[in-house]
């Protein structure tokens, strides 16, 4: 079983408006409500078919790419799963260490049955290693497919909790950046040049640094001093900013799937021509039903 977290609002509503849809048809006899339901179904499903079909697509034309060496943009990497340093993030239910967590706590009802009470889910960032390099995914506004799932039940409550923890293999499909890399075309010149405008905003400390016979100016010794000193500055500056590792990170696209998942692509892709072939099923039915109805003249608004 997968847990499977969306945060497209659009994706989220699709099974609810196709079973507001149904309901529709059901309680309306042939009248404006079943027309009402039917369209809903039709567009409903034609959308979650195309969408699920491009999210397929995505996912099996996307090469592999890897950390060390991927290009910014869209991109799909594998590797495995470790924690950033610093406090570990804690399970809310057994308090073991994972990289994500949802949990859904249900309660059990005077019926017996069990009903939902709420839902957590954690949105830390953790790292992804595929051995050229290690890289920063942000679960936030993420697809998660995840099979690692744990229930807990202590009198009347239930909570049943998905995971991902160290070293398990995870698959992810989204932005990849590099931050903080520095671009070596340094234009040391004119960063001379603005350190220099700076320092003259502020004559007073200008001249107590550089105005060594202390007659209120720089002459031009004084100043070829001042501009090899503001050269050494820079010098320095960039590099401290070489030996700064970049950061890479995974992060949720403009537009475009973002997908976290522990399972092969191949059974994500699997996954989402699955609920493809529902949705046609769907619009295959919703317009056939109303075909007949429009055939037979059973439409009474």
């Amino acid at each position: 079983m997968l847990v499977r977290l969306k945060r497209d609002s659009l994706g989220i509503a699709l099974p609810a408006i196709q079973l507001c849809g149904l309901a529709l048809v059901i309680a309306n006899d042939h009248g404006w409500g079943s027309v009402a339901g039917l369209a809903m179904l039709i567009a409903s499903s034609l959308y979650g078919w195309g969408r699920s079909i491009r999210h397929a697509r995505l996912i099996v034309d996307t090469p592999t790419a890897r950390i060390a060496s991927a290009a910014q943009g869209y991109a799909e990497l594998r590797g495995r799963g470790r924690r950033l340093d610093g406090t570990p993030l804690l399970s809310p239910v057994n308090h073991l260490p994972v990289l994500w967590y949802k949990v859904v706590t249900e309660r059990r009802g005077s019926d017996g049955k069990w009903k939902r009470a709420g839902m957590v889910s954690s949105d830390a960032s953790f790292l992804l290693d595929d051995g050229s390099g290690t890289c920063a995914v942000d679960p936030d506004g993420a697809d998660m497919l995840i099979r690692r799932k744990d229930v807990f039940t202590e009198g009347g409550l239930r909570r049943t909790q998905w995971s991902i923890i160290e070293a398990d293999r995870i698959y992810v499909l989204g932005e990849f950046a590099t931050l903080g890399s520095i671009q070596p075309d340094f234009d040391t010149h004119a960063r001379i040049g603005e350190l220099l405008a700076e320092w003259k905003r502020s004559p007073a400390e200008l001249l107590a640094r550089f105005d060594l016979d202390e007659d209120g100016t720089l002459d031009l010794n004084e100043w070829e001093l001042a501009r090899a000193q503001a050269r050494r500055e820079v010098l320095k500056a960039q590099a401290r900013m070489l030996q700064t590792p970049e950061l890479h990170v995974m992060r949720k696209p403009a537009k475009r799937l973002y997908l976290i998942s522990d399972l092969d692509p191949d059974r994500i892709a699997h996954h989402y021509r699955g609920w493809a072939a529902l949705h046609a099923a769907v619009f295959l039915g919703a317009v056939t039903t109303a075909a007949w109805l429009w055939q037979t003249g059973t439409f009474t608004p």
